[in-house]
């Protein structure tokens, strides 16, 4: 459990364009129910495809709570949030929003264009567990990958992006995982 009993946050990242139907969709509601049955919170950027499924999915777990989906979307208004997403911080900040989002205890990558590789990027610089699903996109490509040569925490020090064949498994291995990543840098 993070500080003073806070629930950690599960980002899940991915396109907003996905299409209906599509392995990703799927992934990104089964990782959003998982992911509140497990005890996270989930955050995303917000808007459509992969954000909306997730906070769709963490809406259909037994164990869901109002406050239990975050969006932080990349305009200063609040309304460009998907409607499933019970607390929106509206930043203003375009795509630099995706630092924020990245700053998650646990970022799961599912499929994905420039976006959500920026927010896998961010996320290893922060020294985040990374875990990538394989779908059609970045996730499928940086799945089991190292970025760089830096340095990170986790049970075998982390080289990689973890992979994971479902959403559900991927929050099965933050929910062993994520602990061990709570040491965080400090500073930009």
């Amino acid at each position: 459990m993070t500080p003073r009993g806070r629930r950690p946050l599960l980002a899940v990242v991915g396109n907003a364009r996905a299409e209906e139907h599509s392995p990703a969709l799927l992934e990104a509601h089964a990782a959003g129910r998982a992911a509140v049955d497990a005890g996270f919170r989930v955050i995303t950027g917000g808007l459509g495809g992969v954000m909306a499924a997730a906070c769709r999915g963490a809406h259909a777990s037994d164990r869901y709570r109002d406050g239990d989906t975050i969006g932080v979307v990349p305009s200063a208004d609040p309304a460009s949030a998907n409607e499933w997403v019970d607390i929106v911080i509206a930043t203003g900040l375009g795509d630099a929003r995706n630092l924020i989002v990245a700053n998650a205890d646990v970022v799961v990558a599912i499929g994905g264009g420039a976006g959500t590789l920026s927010e896998i990027a961010y996320a290893w610089m922060r020294r985040r567990l990374i875990i990538a699903v394989d779908v059609p996109g970045w996730s499928a490509a940086l799945a089991g990958q190292a970025l760089d040569h830096r340095s990170r925490f986790g049970p075998d020090g982390a080289a990689t992006i973890r992979s994971a064949a479902s959403g559900a498994e991927a929050v099965a291995i933050a929910a062993r995982e994520w602990e061990a990543f709570v040491t965080r840098p400090q500073g930009v």
